[in-house]
C-alpha cells in the first residue's frame, strides 16, 4: 500500500514580513508617550487616573465581549489598549469615571466588536466614542468649563472656545510657540503639539502610518483656514497656524485619521481622504455649531473611505489583440 501525503495549500498572502498587529500597536503607544507625559505633568494624578481607567476598561470590555460571544481572546494584540489610550488622550483630566467607562464601552463594543473586531470597523472606535459623548454630555467635553479649577501657571484658555465665543481678538495675543509647547488647555494628550509631532514623525519613519494622510490633512487645514481668512472680514477668522496648533488637529492628523481599518490604502485616495478631513475640520470650526471640527470631520472621512479607496489611476498603454 502506498503511503499518501496530504498536500495543503493556504490562501494568499504566502509571504509574511514578520511584523505583527501587536508590534504596530506597541509603537503607537510609544509614539504617544511625549504627549501623554506632558498631560500628566500639567494635570497631575487626575489625568493619570483617567488614562489608567480608559486603558483598563477598554481591555475589560474586549475581553468580556469575546467571552460572551465565545470568540478567541485578542487582548494580546494591544488593539483595545491603544483604543483606550487614544480615547483618554482626547478627554479632559476631570472626566468623571462613569464617562470614561461609558466611552470605552462605546469604543470597543459599538465602534469595533459589533463590526467583527479588529480590521472590520468602518469608523475609528475612539472617534465614535468621543462623538457620541460630545453629543450626549457636551458640558463634560467643554475644556474651559471642565478645567476651570486647575492652576496651570498661565492664563488658562481653550483657544478654539475663545475664538468661537469672542472672535479673533480674544486669541490674537497667543503665541504659536506657546501653542506648540502646550500652553493651552485641552485633552490629556492633545494639547502638546510638539510631542504629537515627534510621535507622528516617529510612526511615519518606522512605517506604521502613511505620510500621505497626515500631510494632506495638515495641508487641507492650512489651505482652508487661509481661504476663510482671506475671504472673511478683517479679524473674523483665524489663520492657518492657529488652526494647526489648537484643538485636536495634530492628534487627528497622526493618531486618528491614520487608523488602519477606516482609512484608504492607495496613494491618491489617501491624499483625497486626508484633504477632505482637513477641509471639513476648519469648515465646521468656522461655520458649524461645534467648537472643534476634527472628530466629525474624521467620521465623514471614514464614511466616504470605501468610495474614495476605489479610485485607481488609469493603466498606461492600450489593449492589444493577437491576430
Amino acid at each position: 500500500m502506498y503511503s499518501q501525503k496530504k498536500f495543503i495549500v493556504s490562501h494568499a498572502p504566502f509571504w509574511h514580513s514578520g511584523s505583527r498587529v501587536s508590534e504596530r500597536n506597541q509603537h503607537i503607544m510609544i509614539a504617544a508617550i511625549p504627549a501623554i507625559l506632558f498631560g500628566f505633568v500639567q494635570y497631575g494624578m487626575p489625568a493619570v487616573g483617567v488614562m489608567a481607567m480608559a486603558i483598563s476598561t477598554a481591555m475589560f470590555w474586549e475581553y468580556a465581549f469575546k467571552k460572551v460571544a465565545k470568540q478567541q481572546d485578542t487582548i494580546g494584540d494591544c488593539s483595545a489598549a491603544v483604543i483606550g489610550m487614544v480615547f483618554a488622550m482626547l478627554l479632559p483630566a476631570t472626566a468623571p469615571w462613569w464617562l470614561v467607562i461609558t466611552g470605552t464601552f462605546i469604543a470597543i463594543v459599538v465602534g469595533k466588536e459589533i463590526f467583527g473586531g479588529i480590521g472590520g470597523n468602518p469608523f475609528n472606535p475612539a472617534v465614535v466614542a468621543i462623538a457620541i459623548l460630545t453629543i450626549s454630555w457636551k458640558s463634560y467635553l467643554d475644556f474651559n468649563g471642565a478645567l476651570v479649577d486647575y492652576d496651570l501657571g498661565f492664563s488658562m484658555i481653550y483657544p478654539l472656545s475663545a475664538l468661537k465665543n469672542f472672535g479673533v481678538s480674544a486669541v490674537a495675543d497667543i503665541s504659536p510657540v506657546d501653542l506648540l509647547m502646550g500652553k493651552q488647555t485641552g485633552g490629556i494628550g492633545a494639547a502638546f503639539g510638539l510631542g504629537l509631532l515627534i510621535g507622528g514623525i516617529y510612526l511615519i519613519l518606522r512605517g506604521f502610518i502613511r505620510w500621505e494622510i497626515c500631510l494632506s490633512f495638515i495641508v487641507g487645514v492650512a489651505i482652508t483656514a487661509a481661504i476663510f481668512k482671506s475671504m472673511g472680514e478683517p479679524g473674523q477668522y483665524a489663520g492657518p497656524v492657529f488652526h494647526l496648533l489648537t484643538g485636536y488637529t495634530l492628534i487627528g492628523a497622526f493618531f486618528l485619521a491614520t487608523e488602519d481599518s477606516s482609512s484608504p490604502v492607495n496613494f491618491v485616495p489617501m491624499l483625497i481622504y486626508g484633504a477632505v478631513g482637513g477641509i471639513m475640520t476648519v469648515t465646521i470650526r468656522n461655520i458649524g455649531s461645534y467648537v472643534d471640527g476634527v472628530i466629525f470631520a474624521i467620521m465623514i472621512c471614514n464614511l466616504i473611505n470605501p468610495l474614495v479607496d476605489k479610485l485607481r489611476p488609469k493603466a498606461l498603454g492600450k489593449v492589444g489583440y493577437n491576430e
